[in-house]
């Protein structure tokens, strides 16, 4: 059973280090990592990540960055072999462009197992966030046992199987669906909401994003930004929307926050910033 006093939110499952090409520099990121230190910036103090990092400079670059966001490494693991690494570049409007990855590096070889220490954090602070990059499919029913909510972000995958296989363990679906109108959103929503769900999340870049909290509709418009990059900003207005609700917040309230945030999020360059050199001589993707 889950204590009254969990109020916090633990990330697990993906990290990556974004390789700005332009900029020759890179930074930390990956959708698990990235909610969990943005809902701190936001305003949950309680946060904590559970992951799994390579032994090169890439992976010591997220431990140091997570540190330095306030976040423990006392469940982060290390293993041989190279962090998940991403190369990007940024259109003329400062959007983010996917080139290639490694697919996770080394996490896409070795699958987290939630350990003794693990699930004693997770059962304190009361709320997971994971995503469809963390392979972590075959820990959810556990988790979910322990936690008060699990949110999941699907990103675009969509296929019935996969959403047949997830859906049943989580309490709130994140989806990106820029490709998608209203009535395509709404198709989805009601898809998912029949496995149970009952917060389903829809951000659209800079269309409206759509929300089911137990029924109810809302419809969250994006808000003025400053764009330099908008990598991460889905991110952040999930960890925004999070933070606020974990708190109390109402729906309305929580999102009216998470887009006030995904804006600012768009001020500065990578998922939560901390650029670091790459070596001219490195080879990003191997």
């Amino acid at each position: 059973m889950v204590g009254i006093s969990a109020t916090g939110l633990v990330g697990i499952g993906d990290n990556v280090v974004d390789a700005y090409l332009e900029r020759g520099e890179y930074y930390p990121g990956g959708n698990a990592l990235n909610v969990a230190v943005l809902a701190r910036r936001a305003g949950l103090v309680n946060t904590g990540y559970i992951g799994l990092i390579g032994n090169d400079a890439e992976g010591a670059h997220v431990r140091a960055s997570m540190i330095a966001e306030g976040l423990s490494d006392g469940n982060l693991r290390e293993a041989i072999g190279p962090n998940g690494k991403a190369e990007v570049t940024l259109d003329a409007q400062g959007d983010r462009v996917f080139l290639r990855s490694n697919k996770g590096g080394i996490s896409r070889k070795l699958s987290l197992r939630m350990d003794a220490d693990d699930l004693s954090l997770i059962e304190r602070l009361g709320h997971v966030h994971t995503s469809c990059f963390s392979y972590l499919e075959g820990e959810l029913s556990r988790i979910r046992r322990l936690v008060r909510g699990l949110s999941f972000d699907f990103s675009t995958q969509r296929a019935p199987e996969y959403l047949a296989q997830v859906c049943p363990h989580v309490t709130m679906a994140c989806f990106s669906a820029a490709d998608l109108d209203d009535d395509g959103c709404i198709a989805l929503i009601e898809q998912v909401r029949g496995f149970g769900v009952s917060t389903v999340a829809i951000t659209r870049g800079v269309q409206d994003a759509l929300w089911m909290v137990d029924g109810t509709l809302f419809r969250q418009s994006k808000k003025a930004a400053d764009v330099v990059d908008t990598m991460g900003a889905g991110d952040a207005f999930i960890a925004a929307y999070l933070a606020s609700s974990i708190q109390g917040a109402a729906p309305v309230v929580a999102l009216d926050a998470a887009a006030t945030f995904a804006a600012k999020a768009c001020g500065w360059f990578g998922a939560f910033g901390h650029p670091h050199p790459m070596d001219v001589d490195e080879e990003m993707l191997v």
